[in-house]
């Protein structure tokens, strides 16, 4: 489900829609559902018997899994004026927002035919000079395991590199520099063969080492790609990247997830997610990495969020992101100074949690790098109410507040179109 609020003229309108699927679609006619879920029910012996019943359905014509079985739940991007929604298991989802600020499905999205495989990571990188669209899509059945490819602004597409992996790793993110897509292969990979002995197909493997790839985002194959070792680091989200010349540097900055298979265990107790900078260095092949936040009394779980995005890719100073507490529920958001490790926090309120929060410049060319405000969707449980909170970005004041007519479920992630975006909508 999408939730849209339209701000004109001083006043709001508000519409949730889920997004038609050929999942839901096909689920709606037999009235129940007939999709495992990746997460959840892929799992050991029943997870088998599971899938097999999914594909024997499929010969039975009960069901077509061939028009696609993602859930498009992950995340929303706006490129070549269209909305897309996102998750890697699936080609993108065109939806359209109509002029009342209503929102109906297109379809599922392959560039005009230009994508020819079935899936694109769930956060692709608009650099925001260039305007182009970068993406990865990953295969965990067989190889090439993972692509790399790029769309121009006005929608067409560089040829796929296949990028060499040993065996197939979760991918949920990856980060941009000026020059370089920065591509992490970590110690969460996939193994079907697990299931027949009673486990998960996603696993936490100890021996694999975790390392980066950085490739140059026009090149033409993976011949110059340089790879650089991160020793147990397990990155599901990364906030920015960046290039450090004068130290032969590109510097990536991102939430290090320990245990890293946590994520797929939300009431893990024990999980932290330190936002942390890591350098990489491309000349002697080594790394490093550290804790942005210094003052352990000060760590808090940092994970989904952003920096301004009108400077993806180049050096930022500061980090908005969702305070994950207790998790996985998100008591408020922080603004973190990059390189000092100064915490400022806003925080909902008792039994008031919320979403990603999303930073919104006030200027294409803003004089300070946090001239705008932030925007997070609030919703209190002991009044069952929800409603968007609009924050200074610079001293983190309360500036206003949208009521809505129901409740804004906890999700994943956003985006902002303005109406100039909107104005050549597909």
């Amino acid at each position: 489900m999408i939730h849209a609020l339209k701000i004109e003229k001083g006043s709001a309108s508000y519409a949730c829609r889920f997004t038609e699927t050929e999942r839901l679609k096909q689920e709606r006619v037999h009235g129940r559902p007939l999709f495992p879920k990746s997460i959840g029910e892929l799992h050991g012996h029943s997870g088998i018997a599971r899938l097999l019943l999914f594909y024997a359905r499929g010969l039975c014509g009960l069901l077509d899994h061939t028009k696609g079985t993602g859930v498009a739940n992950a995340s929303l991007v706006y490129f070549n004026d269209r909305l897309l929604a996102l998750s890697e298991d699936d080609l993108p989802y065109q939806v359209r927002i109509t002029p009342c600020g209503d929102l109906e499905t297109v379809g599922r999205y392959n560039f005009n035919g230009q994508l020819k495989h079935s899936t694109m990571i769930a956060h692709p990188k608009i650099d925001p000079v260039s305007k182009e669209l970068f993406a990865l899509s990953y295969d965990f059945v067989q190889q090439p395991y993972l692509k790399y490819f790029r769309f121009f602004p006005d929608g067409e597409k560089s040829p796929d590199i296949d990028i060499p992996l040993p065996v197939p790793t979760m991918m949920h993110d990856f980060a941009i520099t000026e020059n370089f897509v920065v591509i992490p292969d970590q110690q969460v990979v996939f193994k079907l063969q697990e299931m027949l002995r009673g486990g998960s197909p996603v696993i936490y493997d100890k021996k694999k080492k975790s390392r980066f790839g950085i490739l140059n985002k026009s090149a033409t194959d993976a011949n110059d790609m340089i790879w650089v070792e991160s020793p147990d680091a397990f990155f599901f989200h990364f906030w920015n990247a960046w290039e450090e010349p004068e130290s032969d540097e590109v510097v990536v900055i991102g939430s290090c997830m320990t245990p890293p298979d946590s994520i797929f265990n939300e009431h893990d107790e024990s999980l932290k997610s330190v936002l942390s900078e890591i350098r990489l260095n491309l000349k002697t092949g080594k790394s490093t990495r550290r804790p942005i936040i210094q003052e352990p009394s000060n760590h808090v779980n940092l994970e989904v969020g952003m920096v301004n995005r009108n400077l993806l890719g180049r050096q930022t100073s500061y980090a908005y992101l969702a305070i994950a507490e207790p998790w996985p529920k998100i008591s408020g958001f922080a603004k973190v100074d990059l390189l000092t490790g100064e915490v400022r926090k806003y925080m909902y309120g008792d039994k008031r949690y919320g979403g990603e929060p999303f930073f919104l410049p006030t200027e294409q060319n803003c004089e300070a790098e946090d001239d705008g405000y932030i925007l997070a969707f609030v919703h209190d449980e002991k009044t069952w109410k929800s409603e968007l909170h609009i924050v200074n970005a610079k001293n983190l004041q309360f500036e206003a507040s949208v009521k809505l007519p129901s409740r804004v479920p906890y999700g994943f992630h956003g985006t902002f179109i303005d109406s100039r975006g909107l104005v050549n909508q597909a």
